[in-house]
């Protein structure tokens, strides 16, 4: 990928099978997710994260367990990358009491307080403010500790983003700004709506903008390092610019069809998945029974979590203004 920061491919074994296997549990989430809203058993909507799993993985290997993120709406990703009980996830997805919400946050709000996940949020470009003040919350009362923001890339062009950028620079804030580029605003080709690539939006704050192969989860992985460890020893921000590509439309239902098919098939022909089977088969650190075990694994682990969502109660009707407010 032309421009884009390589991997040097500086991995063991055990770690790019890890990471293999956790952008397989990823999509078979995603997959399972698909199916299920298709019947009509799912409330509100999905933005499927697959193709975008090596952005996710790749960043949250390199963080520690008490780091904070913030998400934007297609944030399934993030929290099974981080640690997340797919279980619950299902559970919030349908609107039941076992959900890390109870039910009141869906899809687009998703979150796990416990793993300093801040949540998903539906609102284009909010994410960008509350990362920035979790990263604030770290340098004042955390020490030691970051905050990483994942963000569309057509969010870049609102006035949160730059707001928060420049806060983040002009106090040094150990923040990380994860740019997932799928090179589209919902239906519109970014080259129509941005004349600047996304990193070099940094420049304008004084602060690193790295471009990455967003689909090489070794490049993502590295190219987060920098910019964690820049961040938690008081280097202040980074943006990272991940090219990827989602595999579906902006939402299920969006039929996808204003992007070029030859262009599509040519992302999907480096999905993260294959570009990551492909290292691990060159290096002779995996065999398809490997690959086999982990897909197998991964939807036994997404079965047993659909049906628990599934049978989980829905919340009482006392529940409704229940952890809504706060004094």
């Amino acid at each position: 990928m032309a421009g884009a920061k390589k991997a040097s491919k500086a991995v063991d074994r055990q770690t790019l099978l890890d990471l293999y296997r956790t952008m397989v549990r990823i999509r078979t989430f995603e997959e399972t997710a698909h199916k299920e809203f298709l019947k009509g058993e799912m409330p509100g909507f999905l933005h499927l994260y697959s193709g975008e799993e090596a952005v996710a993985v790749g960043v949250m290997s390199v963080l520690q367990p008490d780091d904070y993120i913030s998400s934007h709406h297609r944030g399934h990703g993030h929290l099974i990358a981080k640690g997340a009980d797919t279980k619950r996830m299902f559970a919030e997805l349908f609107g039941k009491a076992d959900g890390f919400c109870r039910g009141k946050g869906g899809s687009m709000h998703i979150a796990d307080v416990s793993l300093n996940i801040l949540g998903a949020n539906g609102i284009v470009g909010a994410c960008q403010h509350i990362g920035t003040g979790a990263a604030f919350a770290c340098k004042h009362k955390h020490k030691g500790r970051i905050a990483v923001t994942f963000m569309g890339d057509a969010s870049t062009n609102r006035g949160t983003f730059h707001e928060a950028l420049n806060m983040a620079a002009i106090w040094d804030l150990p923040a990380v700004y994860v740019v997932e580029n799928n090179l589209y605003g919902v239906a519109n080709c970014q080259r129509d709506y941005m004349k600047v690539s996304v990193a070099d939006r940094a420049a304008s704050y004084g602060f690193p903008g790295v471009t990455v192969d967003g689909n090489d989860v070794v490049a993502v992985r590295e190219a987060a390092r920098e910019a964690v460890d820049r961040a938690r020893n008081g280097g202040g921000p980074t943006l990272l610019d991940c090219r990827t590509w989602r595999h579906w439309g902006h939402f299920i239902g969006d039929a996808a069809t204003y992007r070029d098919p030859a262009e599509h098939q040519a992302w999907l022909d480096r999905d993260p998945l294959i570009v990551t089977a492909e290292e691990l088969r060159s290096k002779k650190w995996a065999l398809d029974a490997d690959f086999d075990r982990i897909q197998a694994e991964a939807e036994a682990e997404m079965q047993a979590a659909l049906e628990f969502g599934k049978k989980s109660p829905y919340p009482n009707l006392d529940e409704l203004y229940t952890g809504v407010f706060t004094d």
